[in-house]
């Protein structure tokens, strides 16, 4: 475990970001304007729905998420025997506050400035919870101390079946580990990171040693500040995507965003051409097909799904998925007992043949550094497509199934991958302007800091 020494080198940059060009945020004084990348056509389609109802707050346990992900789903139109979403309703998420009295309402102002390191330190925590995660099973602890914060898996929560190696879920740690990071710099806290191992715990992924003396008070750049601002607006849309280009500009701020994060570990391929979005797509569907075959694959997604109403803070609720109440509660017997890989290879195809972009995140190695590494990216990733009111989800079926991961290696240009190559794809992206959806449970800070 890295000691508290200031003038040694960490073993990791902490909280790198990508550079780019400066907005100014709207909690933070001083900050310098970063114009957006939308250009004009992207923005009006924007503002046509960004005033309809879009500063409700809905509630986690309520029919707010079912109304939202429900009237998403509505908003899906077949041309010429294509879905895709209406231009009309596209939504922003920057238009939105995220849902009060939940983990995700966590304002700046909040913040306990004046109080020790330590309680500093857990503040901190109610950011990184706010991570993605695999079947968001939020598989994270934190062991908050008197100047640091050991990161640890909570491998109570892992896949077994769909992630045997804990591979995503240490991704997922990867997350919440940058969201840290970028928590404690925005509050003026130096952190010094550690990927090394901590003897005696297994457990442990990451070690942050903070510092937050005058001396050495942290700040962020005018880019990493919008990161930060992401964070509580961010959320997974399942929905087709609207027929819409990306702002120009956008593929290399989120592959420099996530590059920087990586710290030269994780690369990103960026798919828009339409002859790659189908190859992916043909990969997705294969993978379905082989995942819902198995009755214990079908078991452990069931297991994680939840009916609207249900007050679990973690899982899938049914609105996630566009369903109304009725349906989500029926789902998880659905899912366990029919094997419904055919449609749900199709609808997934489709999805990754008419999203506007596709990313692969994927690493030269294949081990645990890198798995924490790519987590760390991807959030990167994900925080500066949501600064600029783009949505995306996951279409990682590939990358859990050795076969398949070994073809989109190849299909990447970059060997065999699994067999000993040279790439090794971690996460499959799909990028796009999407329809209004609710944020999905969490875990509060409290629920996650052990001792």
């Amino acid at each position: 475990m890295p000691t508290g020494d200031s003038n040694k080198k960490p073993d990791v940059p902490a909280a790198a970001s990508a550079p780019g060009p400066a907005r100014r945020s709207p909690r933070v004084k001083g900050a310098p304007a970063m114009p957006s990348l939308l250009n004009v056509e992207q923005r009006a389609a924007i503002e046509r729905t960004a005033g309809d109802g879009t500063t409700r707050r809905p509630s986690l346990d309520s029919d707010a998420g079912t109304e939202a992900n429900r009237g998403a789903a509505g908003a899906a139109k077949r041309r010429g025997g294509v879905v895709g979403l209406d231009p009309g309703a596209i939504w922003d998420p920057r238009s939105e506050r995220p849902p009060a009295d939940t983990p995700w309402d966590v304002p700046a102002t909040s913040f306990p400035r004046g109080s020790a390191l330590e309680l500093k330190l857990a503040a901190c925590v109610r950011y990184a919870v706010l991570a993605p995660s695999s079947h968001n099973t939020q598989p994270w602890k934190f062991r908050v101390m008197r100047d640091r914060v050991v990161l640890l898996a909570d491998r109570t929560r892992a896949l077994p079946v769909c992630d045997p190696h804990d591979r995503e879920l240490t991704i997922s740690c990867g997350c919440a580990l940058q969201h840290l990071l970028l928590a404690m710099r925005r509050f003026g806290i130096s952190p010094r990171l550690s990927l090394r191992a901590v003897k005696g715990e297994p457990d442990a992924l990451a070690t942050v040693v903070a510092d937050d003396s005058p001396r050495h008070e942290a700040s962020l750049r005018s880019d990493e500040l919008r990161l930060f601002e992401a964070i509580a607006i961010r959320r997974t849309c399942r929905h087709p995507f609207a027929d819409v280009p990306l702002p120009a500009g956008f593929a290399d701020a989120i592959s420099a965003a996530g590059t920087a994060a990586g710290h030269g570990h994780v690369s990103i391929a960026l798919l828009g051409d339409r002859l790659s979005r189908e190859r992916v797509g043909n990969l997705v569907a294969e993978a379905d097909m082989v995942q819902f075959a198995d009755k214990r694959f079908r078991r452990e997604l069931a297991l994680w799904m939840h009916r609207n109403r249900s007050r679990q803070p973690d899982g899938i609720p049914g609105y996630a998925m566009g369903m109304g109440e009725l349906a989500s509660l029926v789902a998880p017997l659905v899912v366990r007992t029919f094997d419904m890989g055919k449609g749900r290879a199709a609808k997934d195809e489709e999805l990754a043949r008419h999203s506007p972009l596709l990313a692969v995140l994927s690493t030269r190695r294949d081990e645990p550094k890198e798995w924490l590494l790519t987590g760390m990216a991807l959030a990167n990733v994900l925080l500066r497509a949501a600064a600029e009111g783009v949505a995306a989800s996951y279409l990682n079926q590939p990358c859990e199934l050795d076969l398949m991961r070994e073809k989109l290696a190849r299909l990447l240009g970059g060997g065999a991958g699994v067999g000993g190559g040279t790439l090794w794809p971690q996460i499959v992206l799909r990028l796009g302007f999407g329809p209004r959806v609710a944020h999905t449970p969490r875990r509060p800070a409290e629920d996650v800091i052990v001792q």
